[in-house]
This record gives structure tokens, sequence and C-alpha cells, in this order.
């Protein structure tokens, strides 16, 4: 059992550093869209399925609320909490319109789309992120393993090299807080300026 934890800890962390090495640069370009986006008046709106759908409701959460310093409210939203209009665009149309319909209705040019699968190949993902693009939206991707379709479809991909789902998952609410800390230094912070 000792063995269990240490190794998942290890290849955790290898997963951790592998990111970092191949893609810090990509990620403070995510943060500097992001953050950019925000000065202009315009909003993040993220989804995903299970693990993912509650990563989106978390960063939405520390947008709006507040991450590690006290400053405005930022406007982000999570296409996943609305089990009723979930389950009456799934029951109506298809489990493939949940996150289309909601950007059509909500999405609006400037605006930021952070889409989030770990496969990369969630087919209501993908065609969330079309619909983004189509609506003048930026779109970034978060995924895993090759990065799939997601990292071919939208503007900027960050994509977790490993093969692990519950260890994908872990890199992305790490690049998640990153992204964060990124946005509130970008906006909030003169240059130099760091809160810990």
């Amino acid at each position: 059992m000792l063995n269990l934890i240490q190794r998942w800890f290890q290849e955790s962390g290898k997963l951790q550093l592998r990111f970092v090495e191949e893609q810090a640069e990509t990620l403070l370009a995510a943060a500097r869209i992001i953050a950019g986006v925000f000065k202009n008046g315009g909003k993040i709106i993220i989804f995903g399925n299970g693990g993912s759908a509650a990563d989106a409701q978390h960063m939405a959460a520390e947008f709006i609320n507040k991450f590690k310093i006290e400053r405005p409210p930022l406007p982000a939203l999570a296409l996943t909490t609305d089990s009723s209009i979930l389950t009456s665009v799934a029951n109506d149309y298809s489990f493939d319109e949940i996150f289309v319909k909601q950007i059509k209705a909500l999405g609006q040019e400037g605006d930021v789309a952070l889409a989030i699968s770990t496969s990369g190949r969630s087919a209501n993902v993908l065609a969330g992120v079309r619909e983004a693009r189509s609506r003048g939206l930026t779109t970034l991707g978060l995924s895993g393993r090759d990065g799939g379709s997601l990292a071919r479809e939208v503007d900027l991909s960050l994509v977790v090299r490993g093969d692990s789902t519950p260890q994908i998952q872990e890199v992305h609410l790490i690049i998640e807080h990153i992204l964060c800390e990124l946005v509130d230094q970008l906006l909030f912070l003169a240059p130099g300026e760091d809160h810990g």
C-alpha cells in the first residue's frame, strides 16, 4: 500500500514537470488571453463533462469570488451547473447540444471559451468549441493524452501528455489554479509585485 502511495505521487509529479517543461509559455499565453478578455469587458465561459464539469465550476468560482487576493469579481460562467437546462436540452435535442445551446444564448464576440476534456474527444465539448468559434469567441482547450480533436480545433491548446485520466485531471487543476493566479497578477498587481 505504501508503494502505491509513493508511486502515485512520483507519477503525478513527473506529469506536472513534463507539462511545465513543455508548455509554460503556452500557459502564460492563455492567461494573457483571459486577462485581456476581462480587461475589455468580456467573460470566460467554461465547460466539460464529469470531473471536467467540476473543474469548470471550481474555476468560475475562483474568478467570481476571489483566488488569493482581494479584487473585484471577474465575469466567469460554468455551463455545467443548471440541471434544468442540461436535462431539457439533452431530452429535447441531444446530449451533444448541451453546451452549444448555452453558448448560442450567452456567448458574445470578445468572450473566451475554455473547453476541458481529458481525452480531447468529447462530442459535446467539441460541438461547443465549434459554436463558440462561429460566434467570434476566442477558444482555449485543456486536454490530455495526445490532445485529441480538441487540441486541433481551439485557438490555443494546453495538453497534459499522460495516459492516466485521474492524473491528467490533477494536472488540470494545477493549471486552472495557475491561470487564476496569473490573471490576478496581470490585472491587479504592479509589475514585479507578488502576493506570495
